[in-house]
């Protein structure tokens, strides 16, 4: 691993963490001696989403993410919460072992997941997820609840 610093190749790893996105590890330059940080993701297979008008476009997890962070914004959910259910919907999107899942099966994955933790966040998300046009798409969601 190159040092960021001085671009030596020699570095000793002084700590090592694992975490739901992947291992993140202190190291330090056996040149200059400052300490960086890297990361190592595990490398996941392909997996397409088929949109609405049948088109196909690779998985983004930063969009999924934006999404849900978006029904939960300004709401008394930690964080850490959110981003545990995050990652527990791409585990259950890729154990189902297919290369393509449908927009549909993850918007309805996400709308159960969101409705355990928030109601306001799910009415948000479901808002967006089902093209509410009107007070009566509202009213009729919060009904069901």
């Amino acid at each position: 691993m190159n040092c960021p610093y001085c671009l030596n190749k020699e570095s000793k790893v002084t700590d090592k963490r694992e975490s739901p996105e992947g291992v993140r590890r202190r190291r330090e330059c056996l040149k200059c001696g400052k300490r960086f940080t890297t990361y190592e993701k595990v490398s996941k297979e392909d997996l397409f989403i088929i949109k609405k008008d049948e088109r196909r476009e690779r998985f983004d997890r930063e969009k999924l993410e934006r999404g849900i962070n978006h029904a939960f914004e300004k709401r008394p959910i930690a964080k850490e919460k959110i981003n545990k259910m995050i990652n527990e919907i791409e585990e259950q999107i890729r154990k189902r072992g297919k290369k393509e899942v449908k927009t549909s099966e993850i918007g309805e994955l996400v709308m159960k997941k969101i409705k355990k933790l928030d109601n306001v966040a799910y009415i948000r998300f479901a808002s967006v997820y089902r093209d509410f046009q009107d007070i009566n798409d509202f009213k009729q969601e919060i009904k069901k609840l």
